[in-house]
């Protein structure tokens, strides 16, 4: 998939993507392809962009199912009948969803939190989810990973892709927090410099990852920092709250892309 709405990881075993903020049609702080409806925009135009965004990616949007996220741990299971009433279900409260039902896609949102996309190798079964830093300290990732074991997928042969995020460079947090990092998931997931810490979500990601079974090799990194590209990426901290939001999503069956109604 070759789109401006859209970034890829390389070589992955199932339909997926990260949207960037370019190809909208939101304008000022929000321009232009922002998909958050709970941030001020115009619900017009979030339909626009989320009709573009949909189109481009050959998703249906009434089997893209999302979550009401609360930054905790808890990981949804989109079955069968929940199957074509993405947009008319009530959206339950988690941060990650996983799926073995074909043609059904799953996103998270996010403007700054790293968003992870999960498939085993025949990208049969999938899982997106959304970890800021409290889901991250909670190792949503192995609960995600967890949900693949329960349905016989051996972590060791899962394939993931962490999208777009804040990264080292700009993440800055106080020291308690980093404090609390460091004890779970080793010195090196915080670098001081000049008095001021600087978390790495990414690497207690991919040791949350580890620890659960899934090998090194099976992780890609989408290398973007979301607070150093303000022209291709919205970020909740360097813009101090009035951004859009982007979408990270994930299929496990090629599904055609329906108008919106």
């Amino acid at each position: 998939m070759k789109s401006e709405h859209w970034r890829t990881a390389h070589g992955f075993p199932a339909h997926h993507g990260f949207s960037t903020r370019l190809g909208g049609a939101s304008e000022g702080p929000l321009a232009s392809l922002n998909l958050g409806r709970s941030v001020g925009d115009a619900p017009e135009r979030v339909a626009e962009n989320l009709k573009r965004a949909c189109v481009a990616a050959s998703l249906d949007p009434d089997d893209l199912h999302t979550v009401h996220q609360v930054h905790g741990a808890a990981v949804h299971r989109v079955t069968a009948e929940l199957r074509g009433f993405a947009r008319r279900s009530p959206r339950p409260e988690a941060d990650a969803l996983f799926t073995a039902e074909p043609g059904a896609a799953l996103a998270v949102s996010v403007a700054d939190c790293v968003p992870i996309l999960m498939a085993d190798p025949e990208g049969k079964r999938v899982a997106a989810v959304h970890s800021g830093w409290r889901g991250t300290y909670a190792e949503i990732a192995a609960r995600a990973v967890e949900a693949f074991a329960a349905e016989g997928s051996r972590p060791a042969a899962l394939r993931v892709a962490i999208g777009p995020s804040i990264r080292i460079c700009c993440y800055v947090v106080g020291q308690d927090l980093a404090d609390q990092f460091r004890g779970r998931f080793g010195v090196d997931v915080v670098v001081e410099e000049e008095g001021r810490f600087h978390l790495d979500l990414v690497r207690a990601i991919r040791w949350t990852l580890g620890r659960a079974g899934v090998p090194e090799e099976g992780v890609e990194v989408v290398p973007d920092c979301t607070s150093c590209e303000p022209d291709l990426y919205y970020s909740h901290r360097r813009d101090h709250g009035n951004t859009g939001r982007h979408l990270a999503f994930i299929a496990n069956e090629f599904s055609p892309a329906r108008p919106l109604s």
